[in-house]
Formats: structure tokens, C-alpha cells, sequence
């Protein structure tokens, strides 16, 4: 028996489109998308196909690829293929360390502003918890004062992550004492969000930035910078590049912090680690 008339057939994506897509997005952003990402960024696009008002995947990719609408789609098409995974105090033993052994270190060594880069902050989790940490070491041993840098590829993240607007479930992981003075309740408690307080949002300085561009505009040298579960998304090549970029970011003695599956093995790096995952600027 025929299936009816009205029975559309699943959407798919070719594999000469999603070759170019891949070559595209590596060129613009260096992250690999081998081809077990297909069904991936299939689901992804979907959603741009509605957008630009195209039939079908094999139609949005004649559109972008034929008809030459690569630049304005760019980052539409970044955006919908990034992975934002993040959640707050992720990787705990970093804010271990961060509040037990780097801050009184930098704080004896007469640091009286600290400079962090949150370096791929996705939605703010990572940012807001850094200010978290800093905010109450600063208050409770009266300095060092601070600043915070929070990048991404995807302005839809950034977007969010200014607004500090999270889910109620998200922010179980923030110990109590800072979760009761650090985020902020709606009135209407049928409302299942929260919001990070007005302190901390100013603290933080959102902006776009490629971590395969060339150089970093990010001003002075950094006192640490958090780059944690982005070079799993790079190749070799890229991820020595990249963290040479970001060494270069570091004044002498700054603090890099990786994710705990991301390896510097083999690269020629002026950086000497210091606790898993953490690497000091020599």
C-alpha cells in the first residue's frame, strides 16, 4: 500500500552538502565535523530552512552555496552548528584550586586587580561562576578587585548569557551561601528561572571573538584565562595555535585553565603545569 499523498519524506542532507557545509565551518571557525556529525547538523539546519523560507536542506545549501548567500548566512550558520554545553562550577576542582591556591597566591604577591577571560563562555555559566569565586574571596579578604572577559563564536549565547537568565534547575550546583547571594528569585515563584544579581552582570564584559583569528584584541595581559572544552573541538594543528594565542595572552606567571580531557602533550608552549589541567606562563 502507497503511503498517502500528504506523507512527506524526511528531510536529509547530502553528503556533497554536508562535505561543504563541514569545509566551510572548518575554514570559518576550524571545528572539525567529520561525517557521525551529519545527523547532527542535519536537525541543526532544519531550523534555517524555515528561517530563509527554503524547501528543503538540498534547497538551502543550493541557496547558500549556488546562489551566493554564504556571507550573509555565516553566522547563522556558525551558530547553528557550535556546541554550548556549560553548566555552573563545571569541573569543580578548577574553583577548587581557583579560591584555595591561585587566589591568596596572586593576593600575597600584591595583586590589587585581577584580569580573567572566560574564552568560550557559551550561555555565562562559566563567567558568572568565575565572578562568583572572586566576588566573595574579595569580600571576604578585602581584594584583590577584578574584572571579567566572556567571548564566544555565537552571538545567540552571548545574547543570553548578558541577560544571566537561567533555568531554576541550573543553579543547584552553586554551593548555597553563594547561591542565596548571588541569584535572584522572581516573585512569582510558579516562574522556574533565576537571575544572576546586577554586581556580577556588571563585572562581566560579553564580546564575539573566533579563537582562530589570528590575534586576540583583549587588551592587557590576563591574570587567567579559562579555555576549558573547546580544543576537542579542533584539530592538532589548530589546538597548538590556539593555546599559543592564548599563552600569549597571559602575563608571566598568569594561569591557564584547560578542560580536564584537553591535553597539551607535544606542543613547544611557554607554559609548566601546576595542577591538572592548569598551566602557569613562564
Amino acid at each position: 500500500m502507497s503511503a498517502p499523498a500528504w506523507a512527506a519524506t524526511e528531510d536529509s542532507l547530502s553528503r556533497r552538502d554536508f562535505d561543504r557545509i563541514a569545509r566551510y565551518i572548518y575554514a570559518q571557525a576550524g571545528i572539525r565535523l567529520p561525517p557521525a556529525k551529519l545527523t547532527m547538523v542535519e536537525g541543526r539546519l532544519r531550523r534555517r530552512v524555515r528561517a530563509t523560507g527554503r524547501d528543503s536542506l538540498g534547497d538551502y545549501c543550493t541557496w547558500l552555496f549556488e546562489d551566493d548567500h554564504l556571507d550573509g548566512e555565516r553566522q547563522h550558520l556558525l551558530n547553528a552548528v557550535t556546541t554550548n554545553k556549560t553548566d555552573f562550577f563545571r569541573e569543580p576542582k578548577h574553583f577548587d584550586y581557583l579560591q584555595n591556591v591561585a587566589l591568596p597566591q596572586m593576593q600575597a604577591e600584591g595583586v590589587r586587580r585581577l584580569r580573567l577571560w572566560s574564552a568560550a563562555c557559551s550561555t555565562g555559566a562559566e563567567p558568572y561562576t568565575l565572578a562568583m569565586v572572586l566576588d566573595a574571596f574579595a569580600r571576604d579578604r578585602r581584594g584583590p578587585d577584578y574584572g571579567i572577559l566572556a567571548t564566544d563564536l555565537d552571538t545567540e549565547v552571548l545574547a543570553a548569557a548578558r541577560r544571566g537568565i537561567y533555568a531554576a534547575a541550573m543553579v543547584e550546583p552553586v554551593p548555597p551561601a553563594l547561591r542565596h547571594r548571588y541569584v535572584l528569585r522572581p516573585r512569582d515563584r510558579t516562574r522556574e528561572e533565576v537571575r544572576i544579581v546586577p554586581e556580577l552582570r556588571s563585572a562581566i564584559g560579553f564580546a564575539q571573538l573566533n579563537l582562530i583569528d589570528d590575534t586576540y584584541p583583549v587588551g592587557e595581559p590576563m591574570d587567567m584565562i579559562f579555555c576549558r572544552n573547546v580544543l576537542i573541538y579542533f584539530d592538532k594543528v589548530t589546538q597548538e595555535q590556539v593555546v599559543r594565542r592564548l599563552a600569549a595572552c597571559l602575563r608571566p606567571g598568569g594561569l591557564l585553565f584547560l578542560g580536564h580531557s584537553e591535553s597539551v602533550a607535544g606542543f613547544t608552549l611557554p607554559l609548566t603545569a601546576v595542577a591538572n589541567t592548569v598551566f602557569k606562563k613562564i
